[in-house]
């Protein structure tokens, strides 16, 4: 079975936008990192630029990230301040039920948003 030469034109075109799309996904870079952990294994920041402490797993070693004025704390999908975070959080009863996201800034090591649904 011989194939036309459009045929063939196509198949070398398709196998060029191939090979050179390929490098191109070698460029990706890692800029952040979530965690998802459970409330129990949280400490949330004492003021704006502190910092929260959590363990990804009940073995693992605690982490430490700074956090920053501009850190989004997010409860219920809604915004709201550190303090209402907190306050929020604290009243949680099963605390290893709820889980927390931290969002992690890998190049400026400090974390972006704290979320949880409660």
């Amino acid at each position: 079975m011989e194939r036309s030469l459009p045929m063939k034109i196509r198949l070398f075109v398709a196998a060029l936008l191939l090979s050179l799309a390929l490098p191109a996904s070698a460029d990706f870079k890692i800029i952040s990192h979530a965690y998802e952990i459970g409330l129990s294994e949280f400490r949330a920041p004492a003021t704006p630029s502190g910092g929260l402490a959590f363990k990804e797993c009940a073995q693992c070693k605690t982490k430490s990230v700074r956090v920053t004025p501009s850190t989004q704390y997010v409860v219920n999908g809604r915004s709201v301040s550190l303090k209402e975070f907190k306050q929020a959080t604290h009243e949680v009863r099963d605390r290893k039920a709820v889980a927390v996201i931290v969002l992690h800034h890998l190049e400026s090591d400090t974390v972006v948003s704290v979320s949880v649904t409660i």
